[in-house]
């Protein structure tokens, strides 16, 4: 699958835009802040229902605007489909496909891609909660359903934790909460099937993350990933070798929650707050048998963050009816070093279409120059085809562009 136009309407800096795009690599290449990440972040958005820079829908939306829509062709092979989002300031999120209104979360089940960005550094050395994302991405691309899994769960979660900072304040025993057993219930069901989810995705990631890790850098760190889970009773605000050891148990996933709920239920009452489930867990990444997270050196830890990219993709890959992922790499080249650079080039060459980001044109590979598209102030004011490459051409046309990325 490839992205044969993409069109924005009121998105971030651009009024209106359109680009046209063809298979192959597509370099987007301007100063920082003209723009070029916007044009890169809304493909994203249609494949993953967020942004990789910011958490929620307002930013996205052009200053004066009521809403922002991103239109994108889709093709693959002779069959081309129409999908289209309208993000909004009031009310919630509407999408189309060739026309015909659906759910938002219906996008990921046609729009694939994945982003590498210098944000990625913080899958290894970061928070929680940054893995976590990793993960449940991945998990809504190849399962689109289970956005509405997540999405159940923290309403749940939402209102549990109402209920547990509501009873300390008026100081009730653990005795009288009886309605908790309702929450706790629905809790248990719909986050065990994010815990097996998750555990299942990431024993599916082993293989293709060793041999990704092994084509960036060409020797053999053992990369590994190893669950860290709550309701085991690993503590995801303890150092990393304290989470490695997790407790293990053969009693199945909801009777595990659910005794860890009980169990530490008047710790919850205490804090107002749920202390365990699928927002509290970890996965730990492993480098030589120790946590990445505070023993991997800059570059390793680069390079993990870059094999986990590159093992999601060749997961969508291996199980879409749509062909390949879009790759996205947005300005991840000037991080890197020469031969990280080449080797990441290599990897990924074999994909339909890859989609670069670059400040300085000189960062990025040889092999991926084939097409050039230039941006100034929100507008796409030139493109071209490599000297290498002067029979391919990607055009492209914008109007009123605002001055800088909002």
């Amino acid at each position: 699958m490839h992205v044969a136009r993409l069109s924005l309407t009121d998105y971030r800096n651009y009024a209106r835009a359109e680009l046209e795009l063809g298979p192959g690599a597509t370099v987007l290449v301007g100063r920082n802040g003209q723009g070029k990440t916007n044009l890169v972040e809304a493909i994203g958005y249609l494949a993953t229902l967020g942004s990789h820079r910011v958490s929620g829908d307002q930013a996205l939306i052009r200053a004066g605007a009521d809403a922002a829509i991103v239109r994108a062709l889709l093709s693959h092979g002779d069959r081309e489909l129409l999908v289209e989002l309208q993000l909004n300031r009031q009310g919630a999120n509407r999408a189309q496909l060739n026309r015909s209104p659906v759910k938002t979360r219906e996008l990921p089940r046609y729009a694939h891609s994945v982003l590498f960005a210098p944000e990625d550094l913080a899958i290894v050395r970061g928070e929680p909660s940054v893995r976590r994302r990793l993960l449940d991405e991945l998990l809504v691309q190849r399962t689109p359903r289970l956005a509405g899994v997540m999405a159940d769960y923290e309403r749940v979660l939402k209102q549990r934790n109402s209920l547990l900072k509501s009873a300390r304040a008026r100081g009730l025993a653990v005795d009288k909460l009886t309605t908790l057993d309702i929450w706790d219930e629905r809790l248990v069901v719909l986050g065990s099937e994010l815990i097996d989810q998750r555990l299942a995705l990431i024993e599916e990631l082993r293989e293709p993350l060793a041999a990704a890790y092994r084509a960036i850098v060409d020797a053999d760190h053992g990369p590994g990933m190893t669950p860290s889970l709550s309701i085991d009773g690993a503590d995801p605000d303890a150092e990393p070798e304290a989470s490695v050891g997790a407790l293990e148990s053969t009693i199945g996933t909801r009777e595990r929650f659910s005794e860890a709920l009980r169990v530490l239920r008047p710790k919850e009452l205490e804090r107002g707050v749920t202390l365990v489930g699928p927002h509290r867990d970890d996965v730990v990444l492993l480098l030589n048998g120790l946590p990445a997270k505070g023993y991997a050196s800059h570059g390793e830890s680069w390079s993990f963050a870059l094999a986990l990219r590159l093992a999601s993709a060749e997961l969508l890959r291996r199980d879409s009816m749509t062909g390949d992922p879009v790759l996205v790499l947005d300005d991840v080249f000037a991080e890197l070093d020469r031969l990280r650079r080449e080797r990441l080039a290599q990897a990924i060459s074999g994909f339909e279409q890859v989609l670069v980001t670059a400040a300085v044109l000189e960062d990025v590979p040889a092999p991926l120059v084939a097409r050039i598209v230039h941006i100034e102030a929100g507008h796409i004011v030139e493109s071209e085809s490599s000297p290498e490459s002067p029979a391919e051409h990607a055009t492209a046309v914008t109007t009123e562009g605002e001055a800088a990325d909002v």
